[in-house]
């Protein structure tokens, strides 16, 4: 997935700037956050964001694309990707088309015909290679490698050349390299351990769930005409969630839009014996949706 304008801005200089510049795009980050991210951009290595499902990892990038005005590349990871998937692959079809062409053409060798649905005429870019082909003065693309975990240990091996010289090669063609560094971020759900050999090449931060004041900061960013008491009773809602070990875990961006759902429905506060009649609902599910699992999986 390719987005965003084409009008680059400067980078940021500092710490503080760096943290003003997400949140002038309604995201909140700490200190630490700030610091990794200035120290990724100043250095021009990658940013792995590890973390739980729902906390803001995804949306650094997408920020970060959106106030530097930088087209975002989005890469997102599964189990089975490869490749062709995820860099390049050839355009069989077409080449298929031209080879028939060929043939019903006279005067063309076979030398001449090879060299011809082997160019780049016939290789479909994908989400790596795009991100490696800015001009310098164009803006670098945010390039964002979404859920690493998920790729098979092979792919994340494959990377290590990726991130180390920002260079893919393709036999056919040769090298490509990029001649301004996409700005790179990866983050991780951390479902398995990340290989050091990668982890090396980037710059490392953990986001957890944030503190209680904190989380208030974020609805009132994003809710800005949420009342002091709807906003400590929905925070005071979502960790006691928490505190009750959640399956699919409460999160901070479902938190702020589902502020920001109630407040369109004109809603001020949250309805005592309701609330607590649907966390019941919710906690029985949830300890249902466990038990069956475990079930499953003590089956022979």
């Amino acid at each position: 997935m390719v987005r965003g304008p084409m009008s680059p801005k400067t980078m940021p200089n500092s710490v503080e700037s760096t943290r003003a510049l997400l949140k002038c795009g309604k995201y909140l980050s700490d200190e630490g956050l700030g610091t990794s991210l200035y120290l990724s951009l100043k250095l021009g290595r990658p940013l792995l964001i590890e973390g739980r499902s729902g906390v803001g990892k995804s949306e650094v990038a997408s920020v970060l694309a959106e106030q530097l005005q930088r087209p975002l590349i989005r890469l997102q990871c599964h189990e089975g990707l490869d490749v062709s998937a995820a860099v390049y692959e050839w355009n069989y079809a077409q080449q298929m088309i031209e080879i028939r062409l060929a043939e019903s053409a006279e005067g063309r060798g076979k030398d001449a015909v090879a060299a011809n649905i082997f160019s780049e005429r016939f290789l479909v870019k994908r989400p790596i290679l795009q991100a490696l082909e800015t001009k310098v003065g164009s803006g670098a693309p945010v390039l964002l490698i979404d859920e690493i975990d998920r790729a098979d240990e092979g792919f994340e091996a494959y990377l290590l050349e990726v991130l180390s010289d920002f260079q893919v090669s393709v036999p056919e063609l040769g090298t490509f390299r990029a001649e301004e560094r996409p700005i790179t971020i990866l983050t991780s759900n951390r479902t398995r351990e990340i290989q050091d050999a990668l982890k090396r090449r980037c710059i490392y931060y953990w986001i957890d769930y944030p503190s209680a004041a904190r989380e208030a900061e974020i609805l009132k960013l994003h809710t800005p005409g949420m009342s002091r008491r709807f906003t400590e009773d929905l925070d005071a809602l979502v960790q006691e969630l928490r505190s009750r070990e959640f399956r699919g875990d409460p999160w901070v961006t479902a938190e702020a839009k589902w502020a920001a759902t109630l407040m369109e429905m004109d809603r001020q506060e949250l309805d005592p014996k309701r609330t607590s009649a649907k966390i019941a609902e919710m906690v029985k599910r949830n300890q249902q949706q466990v038990y069956d699992e475990n079930k499953l999986e003590a089956s022979p």
